[in-house]
């Protein structure tokens, strides 16, 4: 990634193909082929085109011109715009190219369908994972499995097979290049040591030159040295084709006409804007120079060279003017890098106690990453470090991340315990016929089950269908009971009401009702039993008609009060109505808290008088008072004692 974030913008890229990088491995030449050189008479020339390939500007072009040597020409598949397929469209055509091409024509498509599919494929995992966390999901639980991803990948491995496959046949076929280039040298040399006549050996030369062309490309590394060896023996036939001046002339003149152009085009090149293009271009002219076009004249090599020479090192100083530029601009890049690298140090992760915190976090540390890497490149020679403070900037972060999620998925295993523990109450308590304790006991698991916090994703829905199903087999059943008894209350309801219209007849015909008759309207009331609780007014009406009889009675007060009591006690306990006992028992005890203090404080007022007479009227108030609230002393310890009996 480093590599690749520094690499000059625009930087040729043409003379090291990405396709012989594949297979890096450095062949082993034979001995004879490693000891190529340039003969000793080429390294004692000191002509002016030797020196001029000395110049800086020259040797560049000779070094790219032999990193391209070993490109084998093909023909390229069609071009096609992938930007409007489907990632199913892509992984479609991907497969045809693979299948139904050469390996070596498909290189820039199988490129653009890998960059597209790997944005668009980038998205919908990107969707995915919003997906998963809105769902409740935690990062660290999410996985997404796509069959196309499965395919896309099945197909580029075939591919590095098909491609590693030519590259291992390329470098064969660069090694039988060179031994037969090698052989053409030989046999030129010959010709020329053994020249006889002008016009068969003119005529063997062209054969010669013919084999040179049509013999493919060579290993880089030996490109350079055969060439010269080559040209150097070119220049010596032509050198001793002295028997036809008239053939020899015309050879030149259409050479000197060839490169003639070529020096136009260079020039033309040296004012192009486009500087990379220009020197990709340039790269050609020189390969033509050598390649394709023979020696001029000797009087014309030099006048023609240097003007070829000077057009390269124009271009090349205008290139090297730009990436000077560029390198400025990379200088900026550093602090602008830095202040990114500073934003996230200073990010403050401490408070984050939530999986939302830490999503809000995420989102702004990948801000941050895509303005740092949008930044741009930096020098060379800087670019470790800045990456190297960058990875520290973001790795305190990512490790109190992994931390927290780490905890989050401790604490979603215990949460998992214990939902499970209430799955089995739940289901152990379903077909429960204890109505009363079951419903408590499962309203408070249901209750409990709110308060646990979330579990693992893969088991959220099965752990929830379980526990809901438990619950609803439970509470449909006591629905289903509950109807019954309305049912069952409603026709009370009735009874009673038909009770309570009965007993006001008598009470309207007959002027005085006996204890044994009271008691008997209670008995027939409460053995009737509960009543909707909606309608329990009806309660209410009886508890008036039971103080209208009592009121104009002349039973005893006691029995009166505690007859109306237990009617009171009576209708809670058939209501189930625990809570009310509780208060009522509390309410009675505090009575007779009351009562006990009332005579004692009256009691010792009658104290503070004992020498006024029993008959004087004050001492009798307050003696009359105390009989009062003791017979009511006597009633609140008999209710009292009554609900103590009770058993509920």
């Amino acid at each position: 990634m480093l590599d690749q974030e520094n690499k000059l913008p625009g930087e040729d890229n043409t003379s090291s193909s990405k396709e012989v990088n594949v297979n890096p491995q450095k062949t082993e030449l034979p001995e004879e082929i490693k000891k190529i050189e340039a003969p000793e008479e080429i390294k004692k020339i000191e002509t002016t085109e030797v020196k001029l390939l000395e110049n800086k500007a020259i040797e560049e072009i000779e070094d790219k011109i032999a990193e391209s040597s070993e490109k084998v020409e093909h023909t390229s598949v069609e071009l096609i715009d992938y930007s409007t397929f489907s990632l199913e469209e892509l992984v479609d055509e991907l497969g045809k190219l693979i299948h139904s091409n050469e390996v070596q024509s498909i290189g820039t498509n199988v490129n653009n369908i890998k960059t597209i599919f790997n944005v668009e494929f980038g998205k919908l995992l990107k969707e995915e994972k919003e997906k998963f966390l809105a769902d409740g999901g935690d990062i660290v639980d999410f996985q997404y499995n796509n069959p196309l991803k499965s395919t896309y990948n099945s197909h580029l491995y075939d591919y590095k097979i098909k491609r590693n496959e030519f590259f291992a046949n390329q470098e064969k076929q660069l090694k039988d290049n060179l031994e037969t280039k090698l052989e053409i040298i030989e046999e030129l040399k010959r010709l020329i040591e053994n020249s006889d006549d002008g016009g068969v050996m003119y005529k063997n030369f062209r054969d010669i030159q013919t084999k040179w062309q049509e013999t493919g490309p060579v290993p880089r590394t030996k490109y350079n040295d055969i060439w010269r060896t080559y040209h150097h023996h070119v220049e010596r036939f032509y050198d001793l084709l002295h028997i036809s001046n008239d053939l020899r002339e015309l050879d030149f003149k259409h050479n000197l006409e060839e490169k003639l152009k070529l020096v136009a085009k260079a020039e033309e090149l040296a004012e192009l804007e486009d500087i990379n293009l220009a020197f990709k271009e340039l790269q050609i002219l020189h390969k033509l120079w050598k390649e394709e076009v023979g020696p001029v004249a000797r009087e014309h090599r030099d006048e023609v060279w240097e003007r070829f020479s000077a057009a390269t090192k124009k271009v090349h100083d205008k290139r090297h003017d730009f990436f000077k530029d560029l390198k400025s601009k990379f200088e900026e890049n550093i602090d602008k890098k830095m202040a990114v690298i500073n934003e996230i140090e200073l990010m403050d992760t401490s408070k984050n106690s939530s999986r939302n915190d830490w999503q809000k976090s995420i989102t702004e540390l990948e801000a941050l990453r895509t303005k740092f890497f949008a930044i741009g490149q930096v020098p060379r020679g800087k670019s470790d470090m800045i990456w190297g403070k960058f990875k520290d900037a973001t790795r305190k972060f990512n490790r109190d991340k992994n931390k927290f999620f780490k905890d989050v998925k401790k604490d979603h295993l215990e949460n998992l315990n214990k939902k499970n523990a209430l799955i089995e109450q739940a289901i152990a308590l379903k077909d429960s016929e204890d109505w009363d304790v079951a419903t408590d006991v499962m309203k408070k698991i249901q209750s409990d089950w709110k308060k646990i916090g979330h579990v693992p994703r893969k088991y959220s829905d099965k752990l929830w269908k379980e526990f809901k199903d438990a619950c609803n087999h439970y509470f449909d059943r006591l629905h289903a009971k509950k109807e019954e008894g309305n049912l069952a209350e409603l026709g009370v309801f009735n009874e009673k009401k038909d009770l309570l219209k009965t007993i006001k007849e008598k009470v309207e015909k007959e002027t005085q009702i006996s204890l044994d008759q009271l008691n008997e309207y209670i008995s027939q009331w409460r053995e009737l039993g509960k009543v909707p609780y909606d309608m329990r007014h009806i309660e209410m009406k009886f508890n008036k008609l039971l103080d209208k009889i009592v009121d104009g009675s002349d039973i005893d007060k006691i029995e009166i009060e505690m007859i109306k009591f237990k009617n009171l006690v009576g209708s809670y306990v058939d209501q189930k109505n625990y809570r009310k006992l509780d208060s009522e028992q509390l309410f009675v005890r505090k009575k007779i808290d009351e009562s006990v203090r009332e005579i004692q404080q009256l009691e010792n007022n009658i104290g503070f008088i004992s020498n006024v007479s029993d008959d004087n009227p004050l001492v009798k108030n307050v003696r009359n008072q105390i009989d009062v609230i003791k017979d009511k002393l006597v009633i609140w310890k008999t209710k009292l004692q009554y609900l103590r009996d009770l058993e509920y």
